[in-house]
């Protein structure tokens, strides 16, 4: 994932009900690194900052927190959201949305730089809340869908969860526990015309060749 200094990641901000909250800009967020995500608790919004794994713990040396060396967490995978005794615990009301300006996937030794058109990217996720000590500490998982023909020749394993603006009061809402009523979010999908953007490196993104625009479903 990455975060850009880009009016787009504002734009998306004042769609989630931030307007005065911007993601700290990143260019290579990997998993188990520090991203920050939206959460919504007794009718308010908070941008904070959190592990990309829901299950972490203290490192070793007890400087810090890193992901749980032994249940990777860093995708939760829709078909299992339901029925994966870690996620059906956390899924129904701590739900969560990553504000970026688009995630990387790698085919072979090129990378890809992925947003949808025009738009900063909006990751469905689930959160949780720990507390080591007097340390309050967040984490997330990214949900991914199954593989998607039209996207499997980048990443033929999965596809992120894109959530559209319209599904971001429902999905934020804590208080809504009727996940059946996401149940169409769950099929893979591309949600938006899709920039599959060739770059040098997740550190370097100045493009390398023409990108590819996936159209929308």
């Amino acid at each position: 994932m990455n975060v850009t200094d880009d009016p787009l990641v504002q734009d998306l901000m004042v769609q989630l009900g931030l307007p005065f909250a911007t993601p700290q800009p990143q260019y290579n967020i990997p998993p188990g690194g520090t991203a920050e995500f939206v959460y919504e608790t007794d009718g308010a919004r908070h941008l904070v900052p959190g592990l990309w794994s829901l299950l972490i713990e203290p490192r070793p040396s007890g400087q810090g927190y890193r992901p749980n060396p032994r249940l990777h967490t860093f995708n939760a995978r829709s078909d299992r959201l339901t029925t994966s005794p870690l996620w059906k615990r956390v899924y129904p009301s701590q739900r969560c949305v990553v504000p970026v300006s688009g995630f990387h996937e790698w085919r072979g030794k090129q990378v890809y730089n992925i947003h949808p058109e025009h738009e900063a990217t909006a990751l469905a996720g689930l959160w949780q809340r720990w507390q080591f000590g007097d340390d309050p500490v967040y984490s997330f998982t990214v949900i991914t869908l199954p593989p998607h023909p039209r996207f499997s020749h980048i990443h033929d394993k999965s596809i992120p969860l894109m959530l559209r603006p319209s599904d971001f009061d429902a999905w934020l809402d804590p208080t809504f526990t009727q996940t059946d009523a996401f149940q169409g979010l769950m099929k893979t999908h591309i949600p938006a015309p899709l920039v599959c953007q060739p770059v040098n490196n997740p550190n370097d993104l100045t493009p390398t060749a023409d990108a590819e625009v996936l159209a929308a479903d």
